[in-house]
């Protein structure tokens, strides 16, 4: 039997829940959740396709729409983790110093993020090509992975998600050292 991946969606949809006595609005709320992170990781999709040079015609193609609508849907996306730019608390840290690094490349964008983190920057967000940092009193290590494995697995030994960026998480850990100057 072929477990597609609506079944593993729908399998963590319904985990936990009740089947003597189905709750159905927390199914809906939970599909909704599923919806939205669905169309997170499509988006972010669009976004590396994009950043590795594939054309709006093959992503159209992929996604069975036209060049002109592929546009149309995700081209103002491209630029703006999660579609919109919104007002932030900086991860409970009201009035913090936020700023955005880049441009980064994956190629260097690891150096940039250590520098950074020397100087008690940490990401909180990703776009094309740059990273939203906040300003602590504290040096930050961070870590780019793979997103092979549910995030909770590589949160361990003080490592936190801090950006999922499709296909890579991002890993923050405070290391309690005061930041440099």
């Amino acid at each position: 039997m072929s477990d597609t991946i609506a079944d593993r969606v729908g399998r963590l949809i319904l985990d936990g829940s009740d089947q003597e006595n189905v709750d159905h609005l927390e199914l809906v709320a939970r599909a909704a959740e599923a919806h939205e992170a669905t169309r997170d990781l499509l988006h972010q999709s669009v976004a590396t396709a994009r950043a590795g040079g594939h054309s709006w015609a093959a992503i159209g193609a992929v996604l069975g729409l036209t060049r002109q609508a592929a546009q149309q849907r995700f081209g103002g996306a491209v630029d703006k983790p999660g579609g919109v730019d919104q007002p932030m608390d900086a991860g409970g840290l009201l009035g913090a110093k936020v700023r955005w690094l880049g441009p980064v490349t994956a190629f260097d964008e690891m150096a940039e993020l250590a520098l950074a983190g020397r100087r008690g920057w940490r990401t909180v967000d990703a776009g094309m090509l740059k990273h939203k940092v906040v300003r602590t009193p504290t040096q930050w290590e961070h870590r780019r992975v793979a997103w092979t494995r549910p995030a909770s697995a590589l949160e361990q030994d003080g490592w936190h998600v801090a950006v999922r960026a499709f296909p890579w998480l991002y890993l923050v850990r405070d290391t309690g050292i005061p930041a440099e100057d």
